[in-house]
């Protein structure tokens, strides 16, 4: 069992990231650009390179004894690349044609990018539909999430409506939770500072995406979990 997430109001006190105008406009709308390109990128490189590695197997007459091994590289490398490229097509942005999304196209999406990871999914989502940028919101509280759960355990996911609002809720629960600075500085609106730029550039984005549609993000410690909080307008 879960403990009640907090209402918004019981967020005051938490680490949150109210909207910073002023810290916000230190990074450029370029530079965000081509950090967030370079960790996709990054992500993309490990499943491509995983083909082109079975595919030269394959091609390789000395190594005959393992084609079996070489589709499976190529099988597991090709399925992965598909559920992240999917996934960030709507996560990042690329896919803006809907104002709204379908919650179990949403929990496909999430489950992609689950299956090679190591925590676990609870998807308890009762929202039918979600708007637009909460499903973004979602999506990437998911993955900062997962990478907070680097050794595993389990990322809930969950949504409620308080009047107006979409409260999106991410809880990354397990013994080896850590929160690294970098997200933490990103979610604040803080510009990149002497980290990975990868670790920085999806929580700003993040930041980005919540506070332009005039919400927020918080995030919220706890005993071995770790509440990650977006709220939008509904």
């Amino acid at each position: 069992m879960t403990d009640a997430a907090p209402s918004v109001s019981e967020t005051a006190t938490a680490q949150s990231a109210p909207a910073q105008p002023a810290t916000a406009a230190a990074v450029s709308a370029d530079d965000l650009a081509a950090k967030l390109a370079a960790r996709l990128c990054h992500d993309f490189m490990s499943p491509a390179s995983g083909i082109v590695s079975g595919l030269d197997l394959l091609e390789d007459p000395s190594a005959k004894d393992m084609r079996d091994e070489a589709m499976n590289l190529i099988e597991t490398s090709a399925r992965k690349l598909v559920d992240l490229l999917t996934f960030a097509r709507v996560a990042f942005g690329s896919y803006a044609s809907a104002d709204v999304f379908d919650a179990r196209e949403l929990e496909g999406l999430a489950k992609g990018v689950f299956a090679h990871v190591r925590p676990d999914l609870d998807w308890a989502v009762d929202e039918p539909q979600l708007p637009k940028s909460a499903a973004r919101a979602l999506l990437n509280l998911l993955q900062i999430a997962a990478g907070a759960l680097a050794t595993g355990g389990l990322a809930r996911a969950s949504t409620r409506r308080e009047g107006d609002r979409m409260v999106v809720l991410v809880e990354a629960q397990g013994p080896r939770v850590r929160l690294h600075p970098d997200i933490a500085a990103g979610m604040a609106g803080q510009p990149m500072g002497e980290g990975l730029a990868g670790r920085w550039v999806q929580a700003y984005y993040l930041y980005a995406l919540t506070t332009s549609a005039g919400g927020e993000v918080a995030i919220i410690p706890g005993e071995e979990k770790i509440t990650f909080q977006a709220v939008v307008p509904a």
